[in-house]
């Protein structure tokens, strides 16, 4: 069995059409995030967490941000071309959990959903939780989120 872990924190976009996408889901009334894909942080922290388990690099390794075929597209996506990335090394993953950290918007009310999109998509359990930093520093002025991840693999 292997561990790995994933960090990814996104600005908030002021661009007003884009949407608030995190572990798959769109989040009403809340501004989106700046980033080259949908700019799902609590997805990307998670698909690091679960290339560097299996020892594959990180996220940038295999989706740059200089790569026009992922502008925009959903992490989900993604998450799916790591489950294949991991298959082919030999891996496959037993569980991951995720933390956000968000003074805005709350997010308890999506969690769960966020929680089963995950799991289905990756295949194994996936949980998924949030805190705030007590308005201390750039995520305590809602500059933007973060989130962070741990996922367990094993060789099959």
């Amino acid at each position: 069995m292997r561990i790995g872990q994933g960090l990814d924190v996104h600005a908030f976009s002021s661009d007003p059409r884009r949407a608030l996408v995190l572990g798959g889901v769109v989040i009403p009334g809340a501004p989106g995030l700046e980033g080259h894909s949908d700019a799902d942080a609590v997805t990307h922290a998670l698909l690091d967490a679960l290339l560097g388990a299996a020892g594959l690099g990180d996220l940038g390794r295999h989706f740059p941000d200089t790569d026009e075929a992922s502008a925009g597209i959903s992490s989900l996506l993604l998450l799916d071309q790591v489950v294949t990335k991991l298959d082919d090394a030999g891996f496959e993953a037993l569980s991951a959990d995720v933390t956000i950290v968000a003074q805005t918007p709350k997010l308890a009310a999506h969690m769960g959903a966020m929680a089963e999109i995950l799991t289905t998509r990756l295949g194994a359990p996936v949980s998924v939780k949030a805190t705030t930093t007590e308005h201390l520093g750039a995520l305590g002025r809602s500059e933007g989120i973060a989130a962070l991840a741990v996922a367990l693999v094993h060789a099959t």
